[in-house]
């Protein structure tokens, strides 16, 4: 009979097991078929975390109507990165015309070993290999003109992705305090005021980075444009935007920056291209040293291995997207950690 019931109990804990296995790997599933809509969750997340204090703040001295602030907010918001995206756009389509009108002298001149293309090319004896395979590099850029279908397809979808993230921004912002008291009935008394307190922290570590890592970015944009302009670098505008979007991503996009302006700096001359690469080399110290701790620290207190473990991680997980939402992502794990982890110091007694 013993034999019996132990048999029954092995039986039973192994279909548990089973059965755990299976339901993990099918939530494993689940979540990477639905990969795309869980990161567009995660950043419509984000964006909401930063501006429900903005439409907090309008609701409770302007605007008594939850809906008509946070309408007010989000089109306010927009309105001020459509303002910034024109200050960028305008003379970034001068460039980009100005390239465009310029672009087969350039390649007449790359051919026949002149101008600023042709003489780095004969410099580091290019011109010669890309003279013998004329008919290779053709037929490779004839294959490139074929998955149109494709450019437009992830265009199609990136602007599917920026709608939905939009939306449902808007509408975590606009549904937060009834999802919030929701939460905080059901949890009772000491809970609350614990998740509260978890709130307040997670909503600043978010938008200390956010707003942030924008100012670090913004601030490396437009030295680098000046310096650009001031080494006659043509098109500057356009380098400049790829390196400020490209110094969005924490710790690696300084590097990547200083490879696209430091390479279009060396084809325009060697002096620009020194001058250009002192100049990162010193900002890239200025901001890990400086920018970096005094604007980030006192919002996402992480040290630098933790940081790079985070974005090695996140962007093997998510890409791009995960790179950029990696610290705050750690930040809040972190505040996290120190509300339940059971390691975590205890208050010291009372004196006396």
């Amino acid at each position: 009979m013993n034999d019996a019931d132990d048999d029954r109990r092995i039986a039973r804990r192994a279909l548990i097991v089973i059965g755990l296995l299976l339901a993990t790997v099918l939530a494993l599933g689940l979540v990477y078929a639905t990969r795309r809509v869980l990161i567009w969750g995660l950043v419509a997340a984000f964006f909401a975390v930063a501006l429900k204090p903005l439409v907090d703040r309008l609701q409770r001295r302007l605007v008594h109507r939850r809906a008509l602030a946070t309408l007010l907010v989000f089109v306010v918001a927009f309105v001020v990165l459509a303002a910034l995206a024109a200050l960028i756009v305008v003379p970034l389509v001068d460039d980009v015309t100005r390239f465009a009108q310029r672009a087969p002298e350039m390649l007449r001149e790359a051919r026949a070993g002149q101008g600023p293309v042709g003489r780095l090319l004969d410099r580091v004896g290019a011109r010669n290999f890309l003279a013998g395979h004329s008919d290779e590099i053709a037929r490779y850029a004839e294959r490139l003109r074929q998955p149109a279908v494709g450019v437009l397809r992830s265009v199609a979808e990136g602007v599917i992705g920026l709608i939905t993230v939009i939306v449902l921004s808007y509408l975590m912002v606009l549904e937060a305090p009834r999802i919030t008291g929701s939460v905080m009935a059901a949890a009772g008394e000491a809970r609350a005021a614990r998740w509260q307190r978890i709130g307040r922290e997670v909503s600043r570590t978010v938008n200390g980075y956010l707003t942030g890592n924008l100012l670090i970015s913004l601030i490396c944009g437009l030295l680098t444009f000046l310096v650009l302009l001031l080494t006659g670098v043509p098109f500057a505008a356009v380098i400049a935007l790829l390196v400020a979007i490209a110094d969005l991503i924490p710790l690696v996009g300084a590097t990547l920056g200083t490879i696209i302006a430091a390479l279009a700096a060396f084809v325009h001359s060697p002096t620009a291209g020194i001058v250009v690469l002192v100049f990162f080399v010193i900002y890239q110290q200025v901001e890990n040293h400086l920018l970096w701790p005094v604007i980030l620290s006192r919002a996402v207190r992480l040290n630098p291995l933790t940081v790079l473990v985070s974005l090695l991680l996140a962007a093997e997980l998510a890409g791009l997207v995960g790179a950029l939402l990696a610290i705050p992502a750690a930040g809040i794990v972190q505040v996290l950690l120190r509300e339940y982890a059971p390691f975590r110091r205890p208050p010291p007694p009372p004196a006396g």
